[in-house]
């Protein structure tokens, strides 16, 4: 059990890396060079694409992904950001991706990259160009905004030098972070390619909304900012309704916006039986156990303090365990304030091929949220949970996405009332959920990846006429 939890050593991602790390100097062109490329763009009267046709009736596109956060990260937006490049570079499509050394979660950097160097790689088919950022373990307050805007202007030369040379026909920017943006905005214009934001996460509203940054003005100016960069782009693609309403709100029209679940892998992620799990084994858990499982990120916003004070008012259930498996900035803290509660056991963030049987490990799958990031993020590793067919307990108000979409598919909670999930999860361990459990799956199924990457595809590759009319009649179906 102790080897699992490894609470004193920091995790590794449990990839095996391509070490081809490059200096600066190696990788960066010359200014001479930069120029060169600015110059030739800016006189031609229009850039002619560089895809080409493979002869089996679609065109084939080059693609540049903009992203702070990429693989060999395993959670967050850098899974689906890299399920999608390597989506699309197995139909045929060229792909590129600018990003930052991996980091997340955690805020620090995995060896063998180093924060302060350019680098290139190869992986999976997909030229990957990463950017230095400077950044602060665990990173919280300030550091929250200087991180971001690090790599978003260490990454300016990069991503200008990658669109000159590669010509691709399609930009895609996500955010977090907006810093990203505006050069991926103006590489596009240049270039005359289609512009798309994937809106993982309101990064703005979120940061102030759970005070990660603090300030009227500063807000103010963010917001506006904001506004500005996000009616740049051609397309935007975000996670809920929700969230596109809250877009909307920025000045967008609600139409324009596309809605795109964060996707599951199904043949992947699945049911499998909760009794010869590997991990009850190694934890040595008890026949008997019920097990409460939260596996992901472990900061701020997913409120995990209410998750402790319901295992400690759940002590004298003898046969009820939590189980918070992940990395965060706040993991240490939780860790402490758990120290002297028995049935709360650490893991750290498993690697990828371990998901599934992590997932299984649960009889119930906890999912508690920060009431201030209530519709300003939808959390990703929900999808996950559902398919692997096992309940799940969120913590939810009326009104939200959350609520909304689990209200047939999960037991709900007020968020930031730690006695009702205590209850809640007390009289889950008595009850039988199978019934919830299966309207999961079907919910999961429809958030399949076979579903959803084509679509995503589509609007990086489809015909512009088609995209318009499609847009046309999203418009009057919202309006």
């Amino acid at each position: 059990m102790d080897d699992l939890a490894c609470h004193n050593t920091k995790p590794s991602l449990g990839l095996r890396i391509n070490p081809n790390i490059l200096d600066a100097r190696s990788l960066m062109p010359p200014f001479k060079t930069v120029w060169r490329d600015l110059c030739r763009a800016f006189s031609s009267s229009s850039i002619q694409s560089q895809s080409d046709d493979t002869g089996d009736g679609a065109p084939k596109r080059k693609i540049l992904i903009h992203a702070i956060n990429y693989a060999p990260e395993l959670i967050g937006c850098a899974k689906y950001t890299a399920e999608l490049a390597r989506h699309l570079a197995r139909q045929g499509h060229q792909v590129e991706v600018v990003t930052a050394p991996p980091h997340y979660p955690g805020w620090y950097v995995r060896k063998p990259y180093k924060a302060f160097a350019y680098s290139s790689e190869t992986l999976d088919g997909v030229r990957v160009s990463r950017c230095p950022m400077a950044m602060k373990t665990d990173a919280g307050g300030v550091w929250r905004l200087l991180a971001p805007l690090s790599f978003g202007i260490s990454a300016v030369p990069m991503l200008l030098w990658r669109a000159l040379r590669f010509r691709p026909d399609a930009i895609m920017c996500v955010e977090p972070t907006l810093f990203s943006a505006p050069v991926a905005l103006l590489a596009a214009k240049l270039l005359g390619a289609r512009s798309l934001l994937h809106v993982q996460d309101l990064e703005v509203d979120a940061a102030f909304g759970v005070g990660h940054i603090k300030g009227a003005a500063l807000k103010n100016l963010a917001v506006s900012g904001e506004a500005l960069l996000l009616r740049g782009f051609d397309h935007i693609v975000t996670i809920s309704f929700k969230m596109r309403l809250a877009l909307a709100a920025k000045g967008l029209e609600p139409g324009a916006i596309r809605v795109l679940r964060n996707w599951v892998d199904t043949s992947a992620i699945h049911p499998t039986d909760s009794r010869s799990n590997s991990f009850r084994a190694e934890l040595k858990l008890p026949e008997d156990a019920y097990v409460v499982l939260y596996s992901g990120h472990i900061g701020v916003k997913q409120a995990l303090d209410i998750v402790v004070e319901a295992a400690r008012r759940l002590t004298e259930r003898s046969n009820i365990y939590f189980v918070i498996a992940g990395a965060g900035p706040s993991r240490q803290s939780l860790i402490a304030a758990s120290a002297d509660l028995p049935n709360v056991l650490h893991l750290p963030l498993q690697p990828a091929e371990r998901l599934n049987d992590l997932l299984g490990l649960a009889d119930l799958h906890v999912l508690p949220q920060h009431r201030g990031a209530a519709d300003l993020v939808l959390p990703s590793k929900l999808s996950g949970m559902l398919a692997s067919g096992r309940p799940v307990v969120a913590t939810a108000d009326p009104d939200t996405e959350l609520f909304d979409m689990l209200s047939h598919a999960a037991i709900l909670t007020p968020s930031g009332d730690p006695e009702a999930l205590a209850a809640a999860i007390l009289t889950a361990s008595q009850t039988d959920l199978s019934e919830q459990a299966e309207a999961g799956l079907r919910l999961a199924d429809s958030m399949g990846a076979k579903r959803i990457l084509p679509q995503f595809e589509d609007l990086l590759t489809a015909p512009a006429e088609r995209l318009e009319e499609a847009k046309n009649r999203e418009t009057a179906e919202v309006g």
